[in-house]
């Protein structure tokens, strides 16, 4: 019968997405990344189809682009957790992984302090918005003061380029923490004034 070798050709096809085998989980996981891949492009494309729609720039360029960062991280995380619980071996794993989560977690907290404090500092700084791609900025560096213009923010650095085109990397958490002089308002209400 016909039916019959449709359906076993479905079983068959079900046991080879079985995650409880290796070629199994290989297969899940193919699938997972595939999926990762096409979210994270479809991201990219909705982000930059938002930014050409807004010509006038009332959508800071700064923000977007942190945003989509951290969606992107927040989306790997979770997709690496799912595919873990809906393999079988790697999900008992987790789960005796979880028995210790408190001395992993204070090992990890340790580990990553500085990177997790990065990445605080730099959602603070998209909330406040102490400055804009493209601002001037002069703030004290270990070589002395400098000034650039903001380039990016992403999840740990601040990106900034000087005059003589030379890229200074600031970890968030710095740039948090220290006094700046954003250049580009005082110059700006430097013409305001001169013009009134």
């Amino acid at each position: 019968p016909v039916g019959s070798g449709s359906s076993r050709a479905l079983a068959d096809l079900i046991a080879y997405f079985d995650p409880s085998h290796f070629w199994g989980a290989f297969a899940l996981g193919m699938i997972f990344l595939l999926f990762g891949l096409a979210l994270s492009w479809l991201l990219r494309r909705a982000l930059s189809a938002l930014i050409d729609h807004d010509p006038n720039e009332r959508i800071d360029r700064m923000t977007i682009g942190f945003i989509q960062h951290l969606a992107t991280f927040i989306m790997w995380v979770v997709l690496a957790l799912l595919f873990c619980h809906a393999v079988p071996s790697l999900n008992k794993l987790t789960t005796s992984l979880l028995a210790g989560v408190s001395i992993v977690s204070i090992v990890i907290g340790f580990a990553a302090q500085s990177t997790l404090g990065n990445l605080v500092a730099g959602i603070s700084l998209v909330i406040y918005k102490p400055f804009r791609r493209g601002d001037r900025l002069q703030l004290t560096t270990p070589a002395g003061l400098e000034t650039g213009i903001v380039e990016e923010l992403s999840l740990g650095y601040t990106v900034l380029r000087t005059s003589d085109n030379r890229r200074i990397v600031l970890s968030n958490g710095t740039i948090a923490n220290q006094i700046m002089i954003n250049i580009s308002t005082a110059d700006l209400r430097g013409m305001m004034s001169l013009t009134v």
